[in-house]
């Protein structure tokens, strides 16, 4: 099915050819015509899908609709439609998407986000802004300052919604909808639809229409899955080592901690391999600067925490590497989807150590297989990772 059927128009199908956009997601399939008829939408499909334009191509048909109605005249501070996100970067992400899409139409889109300057935001506002993307905290902001208004508002998005609440916002999302008009679309977009997400789209949207794309039907055939048991003292060695030996032209490696990642930036530079980091103690500036120049290819190696592990399109990523394995389930699975978006094949490598066993077999629990495993001479284990057990069960939940 071509994006010509979907009810999208002619400036909205060329900006998609621009992109080279072939052919539809399966949750772009099912949910832009839901999305266009005005429904309000519960969606789940996994990180690499084409979320993002499933709700923002509907969206700016929606609202280029009206163009020429009373219905397009913002008054000052208001905004037709608002995505909601749960970061920074997500929300520099999708905002730029509007954008890719939204160039042959006359349609206003700005992002809204903390760690950066307030009042070139707030002149932003004054004239009103068809399409607002925002963090929670400084959406709240913004309001109790009397920036903006919500009285035209349309459309409301929850994106990632399943980040929000793992990053503690549901009382700023709460406070968020209490002042939204009741009349409006709503549209939740997860990767997983966990009982809170469940609660929260209880009491914020009725009579939805609820899809679910398989949770591994995009990404594991597209996703070369494999790991290294090693020892802690030898990771940094050993990703030296694959970096060289395979000569891996780019990865995107996640790590646990701020001083982890300022660490193995050092220790990679020290073995002649340039590498930069982004975590939470870089401005956002920085952050934004070293992402673009990763996306460009002016940068080979990037070291991330959790904070890049949501919602960064990086295009055609190679490679992912978990150098920590995650503590949770759903943060490998959003880590790895950095790679093999939209169709494209990737490569996801995990480092495993003795301590990470559970973690393991979490993982490959949830994902219904055993990931390969490979071995390099020139890194004997001392403490060995036992053998998978894909039913695996810790002691304190052994009844």
């Amino acid at each position: 099915m071509p994006f010509s059927q979907l009810g999208l128009s002619t400036p909205l199908l060329n900006a998609i050819a621009d992109l080279a956009y072939v052919e539809p997601t399966e949750i772009q399939k099912q949910a832009i015509p839901v999305v266009l008829s005005g429904k309000d939408i519960i969606a789940a499909a996994q990180t690499g899908t084409g979320k993002t334009a499933s709700f923002v191509l509907p969206l700016l048909e929606r609202l280029s609709a009206a163009e020429n109605d009373e219905e397009r005249n913002l008054r000052g501070k208001r905004v037709r439609a608002l995505i909601l996100t749960p970061t920074r970067e997500l929300a520099i992400q999708v905002e730029a998407s509007i954008a890719q899409y939204g160039k042959y139409i006359n349609i206003s889109s700005m992002a809204m986000y903390g760690g950066t300057e307030i009042e070139p935001q707030k002149q932003r506002l004054i004239w009103g802004i068809d399409i607002l993307v925002a963090t929670p905290g400084r959406l709240l902001d913004m309001a109790h300052q009397r920036a903006v208004h919500f009285d035209q508002l349309e459309t409301f998005v929850l994106d990632e919604a399943d980040r929000m609440l793992d990053m503690g916002f549901i009382d700023d999302i709460n406070k968020i909808i209490e002042r939204l008009p009741e009349q409006r679309q709503n549209l939740l977009f997860s990767a997983t639809i966990s009982d809170d997400v469940r609660a929260l789209a209880k009491r914020t949207i009725h009579n939805a229409s609820e899809i679910s794309i398989a949770k591994n039907s995009a990404s594991k055939p597209k996703i070369a899955q494999w790991l290294v048991t090693v020892d802690k003292t030898n990771k940094s060695a050993l990703l030296s080592y694959l970096i060289k030996e395979q000569a891996w032209q780019q990865a995107l490696i996640f790590i646990e901690t701020k001083h982890g990642a300022a660490k193995l930036v050092s220790q990679l530079e020290k073995r002649g391999i340039k590498a930069e980091s982004i975590h939470s103690g870089r401005t956002q500036a920085i952050r934004e600067q070293i992402l673009n120049d990763f996306k460009a290819g002016e940068i080979n190696f990037l070291v991330a925490t959790g904070i890049a592990a949501r919602g960064i399109d990086i295009g055609e990523l190679s490679r992912v590497v978990n150098y920590d394995l995650p503590d949770k389930v759903d943060d490998y699975i959003h880590r790895i989807g950095r790679t093999g978006r939209a169709g494209k094949s990737g490569e996801a490598v995990s480092f495993v150590a003795k301590d990470n066993f559970r973690n393991l077999c979490a993982i490959e629990s949830h994902l219904d297989q055993v990931i390969e495993r490979r071995e390099f001479e020139a890194f004997p284990v001392k403490k060995i990772v036992p053998v998978s057990i894909l039913n695996y069960v810790p002691k304190n939940k052994r009844s």
